[in-house]
């Protein structure tokens, strides 16, 4: 019944039914006041109609803090009308009665007295009451903290988060089984989803960034404030910032203040955030050029848990010209130095993973056919690093340096060696040794290599046989006998290498040198009995290469 009086009672102050003896402007909405009907609520009024019965009211209430609709309200309770209030509307009215002397000592039952109760019994005991009021106080942000609301506010969050700190949201966990970031809810959450609408990530960062500092100094477990950051960040930063769209210096400059903010806030500790949103928020703040101190921070973070982070989330653009075709070396460099500086653990299982993902990014980027050489080689140096201690054979390096070299045919003998050097022929397996040997992409130098280690190796294996199974010295005589006649096959390799490379020297043109190259490879695969089929070659302009299945 209030509500249907309220309806049909509802009429614009400016109406001609009113006396106009004041009429003024709030923003753009006209007000015809009764002034002595304002003055009987407002103390300020008051005071400067007694002080002179003609003065002017039009500049106070043209600079009075609020909008149209808060105006419109006060205007109605005191021309005696209901007035409505919600968490939307209560904040800038409690405002806007404070700043017109609208208090008890003026008037019983005025109108601040009946906001603050409706603030104190409505808003407070509710999460998404308090939500909605801060958002609407953000126009009115410094009478709010000058009048005491948001300290208020804020006890009353920070006691419901400590007897329930899922009212920040969820943690954010990973899918053991498939690796993939979850983070949403589970079936008993979305029971109650209409309870947990409001979330502080739709406030500005002025409200935000001392609600969390004041929620971390209070001891709210740090998986809810680390997952609340994330979001917000994913709110406000990261789902722009895939280079879709053109942002304005002003809007990047805000941006910037944003993730540096968030990074300091954010708690450090292992595994509070998942390694890949890590990673993401890294992107973001490279991408908005934030402080080295800003950067520095987020690869700390991802360096204490590296053994969790995947491929894929290494590629990580480089800044300045071409970032796009690039990356950023030395920040990779930085976040294994972490790593390695951190891992405590007596279990070498970090170790190994660390060395298997640094394999698969190394043959992750192999495929970009704009990788230039000379950064490929610095990656491959940090994946052998990586792999030292840890008993990891060298096959991983050799498969991600044969797609490389698949990838970028058109390199020269002189920067494919440039490649391949940093190979170890020694740590390769016995798949890959033969693989190799019959691999046209590799430099001729580089099979020659292989052939030399896998007859050292050959040689160790029967020698160590022979010793085991207590053999004759017969057996070891063919044993001999076979080592020198492998010993003359690389040497007759060597010197048809050297033979080639004359050639090109002397500058035989390219028909004849590839001619040329092509019987040496023949002569080669005869002479170490490897087949001379053309199928065999699995020469990749003929047929797509099929990989042995030791991977490669």
């Amino acid at each position: 019944m209030t509500e249907r009086r309220y309806a049909d009672t509802s009429l614009r102050i400016s109406k001609s039914a009113l006396p106009k003896e004041l009429e003024v402007h709030v923003g753009s909405k006209p007000f015809a006041l009764d002034k002595e009907l304002l003055a009987s609520k407002s103390a300020k009024v008051a005071a400067l109609l007694k002080e002179n019965s003609n003065a002017d009211l039009s500049c106070l209430l043209r600079d009075v803090p609020a909008d149209s609709e808060t105006f419109e309200l006060v205007a109605r309770f005191c021309h005696g009308y209901a007035v409505q209030m919600s968490a939307e509307n209560i904040v800038p009215l409690i405002c806007l009665s404070y700043y017109l002397g609208m208090d008890e000592n003026h008037c019983n039952n005025n109108l601040l007295s009946k906001a603050v109760t409706f603030f104190e019994q409505r808003v407070l005991p509710s999460w998404n009451e308090i939500v909605k009021a801060l958002r609407s106080s953000e126009k009115y942000l410094q009478q709010t903290m000058q009048l005491g609301l948001f300290d208020a506010c804020l006890q009353a969050m920070v006691a419901k988060a400590l007897e329930n700190p899922r009212h920040l949201g969820e943690p954010i966990i990973i899918s053991r089984n498939n690796g993939d970031v979850g983070d949403k809810p589970n079936a008993k959450r979305r029971l109650f989803a209409l309870d947990w609408q409001e979330d502080l990530t739709t406030l500005s960062l002025q409200l935000y960034e001392p609600i969390m500092y004041t929620m971390k100094q209070h001891g709210i477990p740090p998986e809810y404030i680390s997952a609340s950051i994330y979001r917000y960040a994913k709110k406000w930063i990261l789902f722009c910032s895939n280079g879709e769209e053109t942002v304005s210096i002003y809007k990047r400059k805000s941006q910037r203040s944003v993730i540096e903010t968030l990074e300091k806030l954010l708690p450090h500790g292992r595994e509070l955030l998942p390694c890949t949103l890590l990673f993401e928020m890294l992107r973001g703040a490279i991408d908005l050029e934030a402080s080295s101190a800003c950067r520095n921070g987020f690869e700390i973070r991802i360096g204490k848990q590296l053994d969790q982070a995947k491929a894929k989330d290494l590629l990580i653009p480089s800044q300045g010209y071409a970032k796009e075709l690039q990356y950023d070396i030395e920040c990779i460099r930085r976040i294994l130095k972490i790593f390695y500086g951190n891992y405590d653990s007596s279990d070498a299982s970090g170790f190994i993973t660390v060395a298997e993902l640094m394999e698969e990014f190394l043959a992750e980027v192999a495929c970009d056919i704009d990788l230039m050489v000379d950064t490929f080689v610095s990656l491959e140096e940090m994946s052998m690093a990586a792999a030292l201690g840890t008993k990891r054979n060298s096959d991983g390096i050799y498969r991600a340096i044969d797609i490389y070299l698949e990838k970028h045919a058109y390199l020269t003998e002189k920067e494919k060696e440039q490649v391949c050097k940093v190979l170890d022929f020694r740590k390769m397996s016995a798949e890959a040794c033969e693989h190799a040997a019959k691999n046209e992409r590799l430099p001729v130098r580089v099979v020659v290599q292989v052939l030399f280690m896998a007859q050292l190796q050959l040689r160790e294996t029967l020698v160590r046989g022979t010793h085991e199974d207590g053999k004759e010295d017969e057996e070891e005589d063919e044993v001999r006998v076979e080592m020198e006649k492998i010993s003359i096959k690389v040497k007759d390799l060597e010197k048809d290498c050297h033979e080639m490379k004359k050639e090109i020297t002397n500058g035989n043109n390219r028909q004849r040198v590839n001619k040329g190259k092509l019987s040496l490879w023949s002569e080669m695969k005869r002479k170490f009995g490897c087949s001379t089929n053309v199928d065999d070659f699995h020469c990749p302009t003929k047929k797509k290469k099929v990989h042995p299945k030791w991977g490669l």
